[in-house]
């Protein structure tokens, strides 16, 4: 259950059985102006509240099953970390998050509405061996070899993820999500040398974290006796290849269309660069939000 601290945000209703999506009319999450500034100047905006309780408890839940089973393999040991990838076709509840209300309407008001989930990842971080330190390590950015065979300085951001804690974390040492604040402008960081300037994200069950894929950022050992857990979906452009496979049991017809172009949906290949009305229709759904957005660029035919 959600811990008693942080501000309470009353629940806004959204689909959990795979089919439905938020309505984004009614939707109360946009990305406000102080919340782009933060970003843009930290590469990072905590979410409070964005998971109610019903969806903690049953992420929790899954979660759970999902480490047991990782618990059992053989060579798995107390102190090993889950780190479970390509979670949509694992339980629809997974798929809940792809477009939840309290979230999304953040995603696209950094990255638009050309953009697809192109990567899930579920870690499980339990209590480390006694008398390890409480440190974060391997510090990185996302996406590997994307940051080294772009050419330019720093780079451009093409996706972020929302992580969401399904434990409370009011401290640090806890297996936090460690962040260089601002780092996303800085290029990429050191080699060999931990930057001094890092930070151990606190939290509580429910908050979620967005943040640039270009942050320095990294994993910290849990020196406490408590596990935790947190959930990441990861948001990007239509035309980069995604690093989770996004298969959902369902057919996407059964899918609302929104959801149908988050997991890969296109009109054709070429869908992906020059979208239709059809690739797209988280278009016309922010446009219903929020009032007329960019259209797609007339390309002419010399250039497709």
């Amino acid at each position: 259950m959600r811990s008693s601290y942080g501000p309470d945000v009353s629940s806004t209703d959204h689909a959990k059985d795979g089919s439905g999506a938020a309505d984004l009319d009614a939707c109360l999450a946009l990305l406000d102006l102080a919340e782009a500034a933060d970003f843009e100047r930290d590469g990072y905006l905590v979410i409070r509240n964005a998971l109610d309780d019903a969806e903690l408890d049953r992420l929790t839940e899954i979660a759970a099953v999902e480490d047991a089973t990782f618990r059992a393999e053989p060579g798995v040991t107390p102190h090993h970390v889950l780190n479970r990838h390509d979670l949509i076709a694992r339980d629809a509840a997974w798929l809940g998050l792809i477009d939840h209300p309290r979230t999304f309407p953040k995603v696209w008001g950094v990255l638009g509405w050309n953009i697809q989930v192109f990567h899930t990842q579920l870690i499980v971080t339990p209590p480390a061996p006694d008398g390890a330190p409480a440190v974060p390590y391997a510090w990185h950015q996302d996406n590997n070899r994307m940051n080294l065979d772009l050419e330019t300085e720093p780079q451009p951001r093409v996706s972020v993820k929302v992580g969401y804690f399904l434990t409370d974390l009011p401290d640090a040492g806890m297996g936090n999500l460690a962040v260089v604040p601002g780092s996303h402008r800085r290029g990429r960081p050191p080699s060999g040398a931990d930057p001094v300037d890092g930070l151990m994200l606190t939290a509580a069950a429910g908050d979620a974290v967005m943040f640039d894929r270009r942050l320095w950022h990294a994993a910290s050992t849990n020196a406490t006796t408590s596990t935790r857990v947190f959930v990441t979906v990861g948001y990007s452009y239509r035309w980069l290849r995604t690093k989770s496979e996004m298969r959902w049991s369902a057919t996407f017809d059964d899918l609302d269309p929104v959801r149908r172009q988050l997991l890969g949906a296109a009109t054709d290949a070429n869908g992906r660069f020059e979208p239709t009305d059809e690739d797209v229709p988280l278009r016309d759904r922010i446009r219903a939000a929020s009032g007329p957005v960019a259209p797609t660029p007339t390309v002419p035919e010399f250039s497709k």
